[in-house]
């Protein structure tokens, strides 16, 4: 078993030295999060834009079906 774990244990001791990509690569993990960030309020807004058109458009049809019955 020891024989066995001796690559693997030099892939790891291998790969601690090594840096990923997003360490290589920090500018385009910053766009990222920036996109993200600027993303999640324009969603927030428009999920609940919706849920208010909805709302809307319901109380506006119980109007109407009152008023028809009447």
């Amino acid at each position: 078993m020891a024989a066995a774990s001796a690559p693997t244990m030099h892939q790891l001791a291998k790969r601690a030295h090594e840096h990923n990509w997003a360490y290589r690569e920090p500018g385009v993990v910053l766009v990222f999060c920036i996109v993200f960030v600027g993303m999640v309020p324009s969603l927030a807004v428009g999920v609940i834009s919706v849920f208010i058109y909805r709302l809307y458009n319901k109380q506006k049809e119980r109007k109407a079906a009152a008023f028809n019955r009447a």
